[in-house]
Parts: structure tokens; sequence; C-alpha cells
């Protein structure tokens, strides 16, 4: 039965591999897939999983991330994808039309994969499903796929194959963010040039002098992001988390491990005595002014807060491995403040503030959530000269330590609606579409479509990000340390 089932998954040899020869097989397998697995991630498991996969599938439709970046991989196979097309073969149409992604690894090395697929801006992007290997598993516990790391052995990778055959599509929006700043000559914040931005996303990528996004005097970076951008202290202590694990990678070999030390680093960085530890000059309200931009309507002040030590702009259902600090508003409360249902493909951001653990512990209990601040279709962080000179911040899970303006410079983060990916999502999706058929009509509708306000930057400017280039992983940095 198993063997029946596998020839449905098969990518005959030559489709993969350039004037490689193989056997045509009688008839299109209906769910071909290329599978990209971080061999390092989840300790052993990342190359336990490899091999297994390897095992029942074949080696050229199994990557190691290790050894291939899924760029070349990816630019390769639609190449040949086309080169077989205009010579007339049909198999290779259709196993372009049918074909499905899978990805190993944490949220570094799922959006790793998914700023490449955005990049292709292909006709039609193959969906994406997600293997739980990380720590937190954001992106495979939004979609269905759990959080727990999975088993490796042959019985469960062909059960999760079957998973991915009766997966449905869903889409969800892809976030552009830009930041300006002057570089810091001195102080905490070493190394100065580049900043310790986020490597294993590379979500930051400084801008050439003739981009039109530069401002004279400014550096200017961007990149994106598919589930959050947070800032304050939980960003504080996931930079802790991700330092010690720099330090001491030999620590932190399995999930349980993992979860452990960072509850325990919460306690140590003082986020549940926020308010004896953390001092009130880097609550959000004195670090940064922020500005909203709704979907129809002009910039304005949004008000935070003053007790609010972190602020998350989240896309997807789960956070802080499967949390939802939005939660579902009544009706009522819906209403009265103009809130919609929260959706991952409508190109709106939810903002939410948090005081500190204790109060994000309410999101274990049920109707849970932590302080809606507003839903957004473009948000503006500007930081001025205060009483820090640092702050923490993190986009999907990859943190990093943002120097702060010493004299009368400022800072700016601007987050913006940039496209949709494919992802794949089983029956116990949590995400949420405004397309799925039993979403009430008003969710729905002409008011769905993006419609980008013209204001100093011109979408044409924001839409030419590219995310290959984005969210590649430099040659020397080992990914295992992606999340």
């Amino acid at each position: 039965m198993d063997e029946q089932v596998l020839k449905e998954f098969y990518v005959p040899k030559y489709i993969l591999v350039p004037d490689s020869k193989d056997e045509v097989p009688p008839r299109p397998p209906s769910t071909p897939v290329i599978v990209f697995i971080n061999s390092k991630s989840g300790g052993q498991l990342g190359g336990e999983l490899l091999q297994t996969y390897r095992q029942l599938l074949s080696e050229e439709q199994v990557i190691d991330l290790g050894q291939e970046a899924p760029d070349k991989v990816l630019y390769r196979l639609y190449a040949n994808l086309e080169r077989l097309k205009s010579n007339g073969d049909i198999l290779a149409s259709e196993i372009e039309n049918k074909l499905r992604l899978i990805v190993a690894g944490g949220d570094g090395t799922a959006g790793w994969l998914l700023g490449v697929v955005s990049d292709l801006k292909l006709t039609r992007s193959p969906p994406i499903a997600t293997v739980p290997l990380g720590t937190g598993n954001n992106l495979p516990f939004s979609f269905g796929w759990g959080k727990k790391n999975p088993g490796t052995d042959r019985q469960s990778v062909v059960h999760f194959l079957v998973q991915v055959m009766k997966a449905r599509e869903i889409k969800i929006d892809s976030w552009h963010i830009i930041m300006r700043m002057r570089a810091p000559i001195k102080g905490s914040c070493d190394p100065i040039a580049p900043l310790e931005l986020p490597h294993s996303l590379h979500a930051f990528q400084r801008v050439s002098h003739t981009d039109s996004l530069n401002v004279e005097g400014y550096h200017t970076f961007r990149g994106g992001f598919w589930n959050y951008f947070s800032m304050g202290m939980d960003a504080q202590v996931s930079y802790a988390f991700h330092s010690e694990r720099k330090l001491h990678p030999e620590r932190f070999k399995n999930q349980l491990v993992n979860q452990s030390t960072y509850a325990k680093l919460g306690c140590t960085q003082g986020w549940f005595c926020a308010s004896l530890f953390h001092p009130s000059s880097r609550n959000i309200a004195q670090l940064a002014k922020v500005k909203i931009l709704r979907r129809h309507g002009h910039w304005e002040e949004l008000h935070i807060p003053r007790s609010i030590r972190s602020i998350v702009c989240l896309n997807l259902p789960s956070f802080s491995g499967g949390l939802n600090p939005w939660g579902t508003p009544n009706h009522s409360k819906a209403r009265n403040r103009d809130l919609t249902p929260p959706y991952v493909d409508d190109g709106i951001l939810e903002v939410v503030g948090f005081r500190d653990a204790w109060h994000g512990l309410v999101l274990l209990a049920p109707h849970g959530h932590g302080t809606r601040l507003a839903q957004a279709h473009r948000i503006r962080f500007e930081f001025h000269k205060g009483a820090a000179d640092h702050t923490y911040m993190r986009i999907d899970g990859e943190p990093w330590k943002q120097p702060l303006p010493e004299n009368d410079d400022t800072v700016v983060v601007e987050i913006s609606h940039l496209g949709q990916v494919n992802m794949l999502a089983t029956p116990s999706c949590i995400s949420k579409s405004i397309y799925d058929p039993w979403m009430p009509p008003s969710a729905s509708g002409d008011d769905a479509e993006s419609t980008e306000d013209s204001d100093d930057e011109s979408m044409e400017a924001r839409r030419k990000f590219g995310a290959a280039d984005t969210f590649k992983v430099p040659e020397d940095i080992d990914i295992a340390h992606l999340s």
C-alpha cells in the first residue's frame, strides 16, 4: 500500500536534473513534492528526517539545506520545466501545475523558503507545507501541522505525506518592512556596520545608493515577514535566548530543553517583575511615536498606554509557540471599535500590547487576549532621542538589539503590505481566510482588495522588494541557528 501511495509523490529525475535520463511514469503523479530539510534543526531529528524522506522518495527530491540553498534549487527546476514545456513535454506541465513544497525546520527555515518562492513571482506559486522542527513552530501550528517535533520513522513520514496530499491551499499576506537610521559610531550596540540584524532570515538588506527608498544621510534597510514584528521586552527575552544558543549550541539539542530555557530566561530578564526590573523609559510609549494607516484613510497617531512594555504586529494567529494575542473579539466590542475578525489574507495586521509576562499568561485562559490596540494596513514607528539608547526587536522569531538616536536623529521603522504566498492547511488549521465559505459576506468582497495610499514612497518602490535576496542565508552562517 505504501509503495502505491508513494508513487503519487514521485518526481522523475529528468525534471529535477537537466539532461538526465529517467523512465517516464505511465501517468502523472497526483501530488508531486519537493522536500527541503534543515538537517541541523531539532537536534538529531533533521538528519534522521532527511534520511527517511530520501529512502521513501529520491535523493534529488529531498534537499538538505545545509548543502544547497532553495533559491538555486527552484531557479534550476523552473528553468528546466520551461525548457521541457517548450519542447512539448506534457508531464512537465502537469508536474508544474500540481507541485507542492515541504519545508522541515524552524520558523526561520520556513521563512527562508517563503521568501525565495515570493521572489520567483510565478504565475502559479507552489503551496507550502511546514514540518515543525524548531522551538516556537508558529507557522506550522497556524496551518494545522502541529507544534511538536514530528516522528522520523517511515510510518510517520508516510502519514505526513498523505496529509500533504489532502491539504487545502490558503493564501497568506507577506509584509514589507523598511528601516532608516544613521549607523551608530560607538556605544553598547557594536558591531556597527552592518548591525547584528537577524542574519538567519536576512530580514534586512542594505538598500543601494541608487534606490528610490534611500534618504540622504541615512542608511536604509528593508526586508519582510509573514507572522509578526514585535518590539520591547518579549524581544529582549528572545534576544537573550538566541545569544545563549550561539554561545552554547550543545545545550540546545531538543525542543523541550529549548522551551524550558526560554522560560527561565523570561524570569531572569525580569519579564515577570517588569515594574521592578524594566525601567519605564523602555516602555513603548516612551520609546516611540506609533502611527497607523487603516485601509481607507490617513495616517493617525496610535495611543499606546504608558504601561505597555511590548507591542506585537501580528499576521497569523500564533505567537510564542501557539498563543493568540489578538483572540476573537465579541460582536459588540468589534462593532463599537470598528474591528474585523483576524484573517491571514486581508492585508491587515493586528496590533497588540502587553504589560508584562503575567499579562501574557491571560492568553492561556479561554478567550484570553492582550491589549487590542488597532488593526492597520500600514504601521510606522518613529524613534527620537530619549532616556534609552537601545531597544529590542524581532520578526518571525529572529531578534536583534536596535540602537536608538543619541541626538536629533530619527529611526523610522515602517511596515506595509507586500503580496501573498500559498500555504497548505490541514482540517485543524486555526488560520482564517476572508474567502472561506463559512465567513460572513462582509468579510470579503471589494473591501478585501489591497488599496495602497501613496505618500513619500510609491507603491511601485515598495513592490519591487526582492524577497530571495533579502532572505538568503549567507554562506558563512551556520543554519543550525535558524529558529
